[in-house]
This record gives structure tokens, C-alpha cells and sequence, in this order.
């Protein structure tokens, strides 16, 4: 059996190639160069000239061929630009979702199939099982502080059928043991961070590439914009606003799918108007222009763009005056408005439920798949690194909508919803469109 390694240059797939060799395996490495453009990166990480001879000292020291190959075009096309559409839309994508089932187990597995390949392996810490009749189910990896699985959530049956985790039973420490043991160049490599291929990056200079910045307001919502507001329609219930986690703050009538719906709505702010006023300053009595005040927020500053803002961003809105920190609560494209609030409890940041359209649903297993009407409680993540909440799906015909059992911080649509069974199984996934 002849195995491809997907050699990154990092220790997780250089001890995946290891294992793989020393389980008798005829195995070969492979790495991928996706990205040229060092525009908006920030210097020293993860330059791909660097990692590739990384990545080729390994495989000479574990005794394995290595090959080079470009996708960089494929990468543009699959990954890239639909991730600077996104963006400009006011979404935020998960590129490195995009980058494993667009790339590394499509362009990248034709161009190993290729050279003889019989499958390709990566260091992702998962797992994988195969049913009798040879369906696949993918599993969280055993280091619950390095799951990456979240990432696996769009691959197909036929893509895992060819995908191999060899370290999904292993927790990071055993495998910065086993490369050490081993001598291995990548031993005690630092984890790549950032967008997959790119590295760590600028958001804002590195978005700029392709879109264009355009200056616009940046609105404070206050607390008071949510008072006696109901969270939604009165078949909703309401939602307090002193404290979002709370298990009452949201009451469902869960028979409802008009309360369904409604749940998974984001606030609108586009109710909120600012007018101005002129007044006279100072001995010379010079005119001047003002907001005029609003019990429900304020203009507070200027942005480069709202298309390089993401819901509950923190950082880089360089706004003072606040005893706490501000967040984004929502951006406006359209408008080119993006809207904050003070503090990581405002009830802006928080929401009960979220909707996937039926085009963006992607069943893992399609015997687990819902059907209008059907229901069934899981866990889900709606991004990296999230501890799984609990929560129920519910299947209706105009899409997926996932019911929090308690409020979510930070929904942002664009961003991959991923549910799992209770025994850690990952059955399915879609991008949050609301």
C-alpha cells in the first residue's frame, strides 16, 4: 500500500510520516506550495520556502521521497477568491474549511493518486473510522486541546474513503516526544498560525489586495436600543439583557416555527438614524457641526471598511473613551456602517439560535441526514477551538436551523456550524448564513 504524506514542514505531519514508515508503509511526502503573495503577511511565519526545506530535511531523515508540487492557482481560484467575496460581502469565511476540501483531499489527492498513491495522509489530530459496509465516519482526536475535525466538516465520503490521520490518537505532547525521539528537524517547530498556506497575516492589508477601503461610521449601539425591545416576535419570548448566559434569557415555544425562524434572525439596526445640528463655539461664536443626541446610540468614529470587520472583533477599532472594551456586534456593507457595543456582556453579541440554507447543508453520512420536519439534539461548534454546546437541530423546508441551549456569543454568519454525536462523532455541517 503506497501512502502520500501531505508534508507541511511542521512537527504533526512530519510524525504522521514517521508512524506511517515505521508501520511498514511504502511511503512518500509531498509538499504543497498555495500561496505566493506576501502582501499583508506578517514576516517570518509560516514563509513557504522556509517550511519546504523544513519538510525536505524530515523526509531525508526519515528515509521517505519528496516531491514538490504548485497549487497556487487552484488554491486562487478555490480558496482564495471566494474567501475575498465573502469578505466583501460582510461574511466571515473559514478559509482553511475550504482549503482541505478544495485542495488538499481534491487537487492535492488527484496529483498523489497520480504518483501511485493509494492514499493521503495528514497530521490532523482526528480519526477515522470505516463501517462494515465501508462508510466512513470521522471522529474528534483524542487531545481535546488539538481536535481538528472542525476543519474536516466539508469532506465527502469518497475523500475520507482516501484520507488517513495517523496521529489522531495521539495528544500534542506524545508527539513532540515521539519527533524528538526521533530527531526529527521539525521537533520543536511553533504551530503554524493564521490562514492555511498563508500564515499570519494584517486582516485589513492583507484584504486590501482586493478590496478597496472606503471610510465609514462606526455606531455605538447602547443597552437602552434593547430595552422592552422584544429579542423577537411575542411567540419568541424575550430575552433580559443584564445577563446573556443566563438559562432563562431566551423562552422558546419550541412547537413554533415561526419562534424557530424568528430565533435565528440577527438585530437589526437599521433603525437607528443620526441627524446633525449646528451650534455656535467659542468667543468668535464660529459654527460648528454636531450629532444630535440619541438614547439609543452614537457615531463614535470612523473605519477604514466594514467589509474588514467581523462580528465580535475586538481589536483594531482604535476607539477610546470606554471603561470597557468595544466589540463588533454587526457590520453593514451595503451602508458601510459598523456597529460596536461596550463591553464582552452586551446583549448584541449574543443570540440564541442560527440558520443554514438548505444549499449550504453538507451530511457527512447521508443516512444520517434530516428531513423537513425532523429534529435531533447534538453538539455543535460554530467555530475552532469552541467548547461544543449542546443543542438541537431542526429541519424545515426553507433550511437548517440549530437552537442553542443556552445564548451563543459572536454568531457570524459566513463561519462553519459543525455538529457532532454524543460519542464525538462529526455527522454534518454549513455555513452560517444568519
Amino acid at each position: 500500500m503506497k501512502i502520500c504524506v501531505g508534508l507541511s514542514g511542521g512537527v504533526d505531519s512530519s510524525v504522521a510520516a514517521l508512524l506511517l514508515k515505521q508501520q511498514g508503509y511504502d511511503v512518500f511526502a509531498m509538499y504543497m506550495q498555495n500561496w505566493h503573495d506576501i502582501e499583508g503577511t506578517l514576516h517570518g511565519d509560516c514563509e513557504w520556502e522556509e517550511e519546504k526545506f523544513v519538510a525536505e530535511m524530515v523526509a531525508r531523515k526519515i528515509g521517505i521521497p519528496f516531491y514538490f508540487i504548485d497549487l497556487s492557482d487552484q488554491y486562487m481560484k478555490r480558496v482564495a477568491d471566494y474567501m475575498f467575496d465573502e469578505y466583501a460581502h460582510g461574511r466571515t469565511p473559514n478559509p482553511d474549511v475550504l482549503c482541505n476540501s478544495e485542495i488538499k483531499f481534491d487537487a492535492f489527492l488527484k496529483a498523489a493518486v497520480n504518483l501511485g498513491a493509494d492514499y493521503v495522509a495528514t497530521g490532523h489530530y482526528c480519526r477515522k473510522e470505516v463501517l462494515q459496509d465501508g462508510t466512513c465516519r470521522i471522529l474528534e482526536g483524542c487531545d481535546s486541546n488539538k481536535d481538528q475535525s472542525y476543519f474536516l466538516c466539508r469532506l465527502t465520503q469518497d475523500q475520507l474513503a482516501a484520507a488517513m490521520f495517523p496521529i489522531g490518537e495521539l495528544t500534542k505532547p506524545e508527539v513532540r516526544r515521539i519527533a524528538r525521539d526521533a530527531g526529527l528537524p521539525s521537533a520543536d517547530k511553533k504551530d503554524s498560525q493564521g490562514i492555511c498556506f498563508v500564515g499570519k497575516v494584517d486582516l485589513p492589508v492583507f484584504l486590501q489586495q482586493k478590496l478597496k477601503s472606503k471610510e465609514g461610521d462606526v455606531v455605538e449601539v447602547y443597552r437602552s436600543f434593547y430595552e422592552g425591545l422584544p429579542y423577537r416576535p411575542a411567540d419568541c419570548g424575550t430575552r433580559t439583557t443584564d445577563n446573556p448566559d443566563s438559562e432563562t434569557a431566551t423562552i422558546i415555544n419550541s412547537d413554533s416555527e415561526t419562534a424557530v425562524e424568528n430565533l435565528s434572525l440577527p438585530y437589526d439596526y437599521s433603525s437607528l438614524q443620526f441627524e446633525t445640528e449646528t451650534y455656535r463655539s467659542g468667543k468668535k461664536h464660529v459654527k460648528k457641526t454636531r450629532w444630535k443626541p440619541n438614547p439609543f446610540g452614537a457615531v463614535i468614529g470612523r473605519h477604514e471598511g466594514a467589509q474588514f470587520y467581523t462580528v465580535g472583533q475586538r481589536k483594531g477599532l482604535a476607539i477610546g473613551g470606554h471603561e470597557n472594551p468595544l466589540f463588533v456586534l454587526a457590520t453593514d456593507t451595503e451602508r458601510n456602517i459598523v456597529y460596536v457595543g461596550e463591553g464582552d456582556n452586551h446583549p448584541g453579541l449574543y443570540r440564541k439560535a442560527l440558520k443554514i440554507n438548505i444549499s449550504e447543508i453538507h451530511w457527512i453520512r447521508s443516512e444520517l441526514a434530516l428531513e423537513p420536519g425532523g429534529c435531533r439534539r447534538c453538539r455543535v461548534r460554530i467555530r475552532y477551538r469552541q467548547a461544543l454546546q449542546d443543542a438541537e437541530l431542526r429541519m424545515l423546508e426553507e433550511g437548517l436551523y440549530i437552537v442553542f441551549d443556552k445564548p451563543q456569543r459572536a454568531i457570524t454568519p459566513g463561519q462553519f456550524a459543525v455538529w457532532y454525536e454524543s460519542d464525538g462523532e462529526m455527522t454534518g455541517s454549513g455555513v452560517i448564513s444568519a
